[in-house]
């Protein structure tokens, strides 16, 4: 019989998801300040309509882009499964393409820019092994709290139980 006995670190996680919220609340304030902050000095130097109409167009090709390479994510999967092999990659690469999507349909540059980057292939990988790696190593940290054993019953402990 094996057991595993499990160490709570429950202040470590606290203060993690602590830091987690502060950086969710950092980025709800601060992208729309940065987005509109952009929006203002594009809208000065080309004008309130061309900024709207380019807010617009980036929206429209950014998705046309985003469902094109999801459409290749898909067929690449497929392909993946034909083999009997796991498409592990062209799912986490279909879930970042439909964040790109979603990025390039809020209105800004900075989303825009972000969204764009995260269809081009060669970012998209490099934004996924980064955070792969991250997580990875996070992994590994948490393998601390584990501490795996074994227990060894003889037919004398049950005989004494059944007295």
């Amino acid at each position: 019989m094996c057991f595993l006995i499990i160490i709570p670190k429950s202040c470590s996680m606290q203060t993690q998801l602590k830091r987690q919220m502060k950086a969710v609340i950092f980025f709800i304030i601060c992208i729309p300040l940065i987005e509109v902050y952009l929006m203002i000095k594009v809208g000065g130097m080309i004008g309130a309509l061309n900024t709207i109409f380019l807010i617009f167009f980036t929206a429209i090709t950014g998705v046309y882009f985003a469902r094109s390479a999801g459409l290749n994510a898909i067929r690449s999967g497929f392909n993946q499964l034909i083999k009997n092999e796991i498409p592990i990659y062209e799912i986490i690469s279909g879930a970042a393409l439909a964040f790109a999507a979603l990025l390039l349909i809020l209105p800004g540059f900075l989303t825009d820019l972000i969204g764009f980057l995260l269809i081009i292939p060669v970012t998209r990988k490099l934004f996924i092994s980064t955070i792969a790696s991250k997580l990875r190593n996070k992994k590994v940290n948490n393998n601390k709290d584990i501490i795996e054993g074994s227990i060894d019953e003889t037919q004398q402990d049950h005989n004494n139980n059944d007295s």
